[in-house]
C-alpha cells in the first residue's frame, strides 16, 4: 500500500465513522476554535509527516468541532445533506482532479455538465435552449445571471459593457421586492449596480405586481431588470409570477428569478403550481447543494439567452483551446473550478424523476409536521400562511422566543436558528436534508416543547 492509498483508507474510515454518528450525536459542535487549534498544532513542523498520520490527526482533532450539518436534525440556514451517490461522486472529483474549463481538456466533465444541465431544465420546467452554468452557490448564480442581464439590457440601449464599461453609460434600473434575499444586494454590488429600488410586498414577502408596475413606470423607459423570488427565506412564499412578469414585460425589463431552494418546487407535481409563470422569466438561480443535496458547494445559473450569458462570462486566451460549441468556462465567472456537474449528474441519475419529486415532497411533509406540532405548543404561533420547506414561529414576545432558541441550542438535540422577520424575533426552520426522518422531526419537536416549557 503506497502513501496515497494509505491516506485515502484513513480518510474513508474516518468518514464512515462520522456519517454513522449523525443519527445520535448532538448537532452543535462540542469544541471551541481555540481547542481545535491546540489539537491541530499551531506550529509548522520542521520536516515531513506521513500522509496517513496527517489525515488521522486532522480527523481526530477536528471531529469535536464539527457541527452535524448533514444530520437529519439540522434545520438552520437551508443546509442540505449529501445524497449517497453525490457524495461518492464528489470523492471521485477530488481523485480525478480535472481542470474543467474546456471541452477539449476535460471531455468527461463537459459531457456530464451537458447531460445534467438538460435534466435540470426538464425537471424545473425551464426553456430547453437555456444555458446552465455550475457556480459556487446561489450568490454567484445570481451574480452570473444578473451580469448577463446587465450587459444585455445595456446592449439594447446601445452600450457595449465589455468594451466601454459602465462609466458614462445609461443607468440600469433594478427593481426587487422589499423582502428579497441579501444575496441579490451583494450580487448587484459586485456588478456596480448598487442597491435595487425596493417595492412593496405582502406580509409573506410576495411582491405586489401593481407596486412593481408603478416602480418601473417611475424609472422611465431605460434599461431595467426585475428580480423576483421563488421561495422567501422566512415564509417560503413565491412571488405571483404571471402578474409580475407581465408588469416587467410592459417595461421591456429583463426578469430574473432568485430560487435558491424554491425553484425545486417545479420538480414536484404536488407543488409545481407554486412556480406557475416562473418559466416566462429570462434567468433563474438556484442551488444543488440545498434541495438536491449534493456536497457543498454547487449553485446553478440558468439563462434563456445563451449568447447573452457567453457575452458576459466568456473568457478568451491564446493558450486556451476553444470549442465552437462553447466551453464550460463560457457560462460562469470562475476560470478554474471543480467538476460540480459530476455530483449533480450522480444525484439526478440516482434519484430519477420520481425520486427528485419524492425528495421535494418529503421535505414539504416534514415542514408541515413542524408547523402542525408547533401550533400545539402553548404560546407558540406559526407565522407563514403556506408551508413549503420553511417554517417561521414565535413563542410569544421576542425575549421568550430568544430563550427558547438558546435552550434548544444548549439541549443539542436539534439546531434551529433565530432570525428577525415582520418586526419580531422568530425561530426559523429550514427543512432541506434528504436524510431527515419522521423520528428526527418528532425528536426535534419534543426538544422544542421542553425548551418552551422551561421558559
Amino acid at each position: 500500500m503506497d502513501a496515497r492509498e494509505e491516506a485515502l483508507r484513513q480518510a474513508h474510515d474516518h468518514a464512515v465513522r462520522w456519517l454513522a454518528s449523525l443519527s445520535h450525536r448532538p448537532v452543535p459542535a462540542r469544541a471551541s476554535v481555540e481547542a481545535i487549534v491546540s489539537a491541530l498544532g499551531a506550529g509548522l513542523p520542521a520536516g515531513p509527516s506521513p500522509p496517513a498520520e496527517v489525515v488521522d490527526l486532522l480527523a481526530t482533532a477536528c471531529e469535536p468541532g464539527l457541527t452535524a450539518f448533514p444530520a437529519g436534525r439540522f434545520y438552520g440556514f437551508v443546509v442540505g445533506g449529501t445524497e449517497p451517490a453525490a457524495l461518492a461522486a464528489d470523492w471521485l472529483v477530488s481523485a480525478w482532479d480535472q481542470n474543467c474549463v474546456m471541452r477539449a481538456a476535460a471531455p468527461a466533465y463537459a459531457a456530464a455538465e451537458e447531460i445534467a444541465g438538460a435534466w435540470l431544465l426538464d425537471l424545473l420546467g425551464l426553456p430547453a435552449p437555456s444555458a446552465v452554468g455550475f457556480t459556487t452557490g446561489a450568490t454567484m448564480a445570481n451574480f452570473t445571471c444578473l451580469a448577463a442581464a446587465r450587459d444585455e439590457v445595456l446592449r439594447r440601449a446601445g452600450r457595449d459593457v465589455g468594451r466601454d464599461g459602465l462609466t458614462g453609460g445609461p443607468a440600469v434600473h433594478v427593481v426587487a421586492g422589499a423582502q428579497r434575499h441579501m444575496a441579490i444586494d451583494l450580487a448587484l454590488r459586485y456588478l456596480g449596480l448598487g442597491r435595487p429600488d425596493l417595492v412593496a410586498t405582502d406580509d409573506q414577502g410576495r411582491i405586489e405586481p401593481e407596486a412593481l408596475r408603478e416602480a418601473l413606470a417611475a424609472g422611465g423607459r431605460g434599461p431595467a431588470i426585475v428580480v423576483l423570488q421563488a421561495g422567501d427565506i422566512h415564509s417560503g412564499a413565491f412571488d405571483p409570477f404571471p402578474e409580475a412578469v407581465r408588469a416587467a414585460r410592459e417595461a421591456d425589463a429583463w426578469v430574473h428569478v432568485d430560487g435558491a431552494f424554491g425553484l425545486w418546487a417545479a420538480a414536484s407535481p404536488a407543488h409545481a403550481h407554486l412556480t406557475a409563470g416562473c418559466a416566462d422569466a429570462d434567468s433563474w438561480a438556484t442551488d444543488a447543494h440545498k434541495t438536491l443535496n449534493v456536497p457543498y458547494d454547487c449553485g446553478l445559473a440558468v439563462v434563456r439567452d445563451t449568447a447573452a450569458l457567453r457575452a458576459a462570462m466568456g473568457l478568451h486566451g491564446a493558450y486556451l483551446i476553444h470549442d465552437a460549441q462553447g466551453d464550460p468556462v463560457d457560462k460562469v465567472p470562475e476560470l478554474s473550478r471543480r467538476g460540480r456537474a459530476f455530483p449533480v449528474w450522480a444525484a439526478l441519475r440516482s434519484l430519477g424523476r420520481s425520486g427528485v419529486a419524492d425528495l421535494v415532497e418529503r421535505l414539504c411533509r416534514h415542514a408541515t409536521a413542524f408547523a402542525t406540532g408547533i401550533a400545539g405548543i402553548d404560546g407558540a404561533s406559526v407565522l407563514n400562511d403556506v408551508v413549503f420547506t420553511q417554517v417561521c414561529a414565535a413563542f410569544g414576545d421576542d425575549a421568550r422566543t430568544d430563550r427558547v432558541i438558546d435552550r434548544l441550542l444548549a439541549d443539542g438535540t436539534t439546531w434551529i436558528s433565530g432570525s428577525r422577520w415582520r418586526g419580531r424575533r422568530v425561530l426559523r426552520i429550514s427543512v432541506s436534508n434528504w436524510s431527515t426522518t419522521d423520528e428526527d422531526v418528532a425528536r426535534s419537536l419534543e426538544a422544542m416543547r421542553r425548551a418552551a416549557a422551561g421558559v
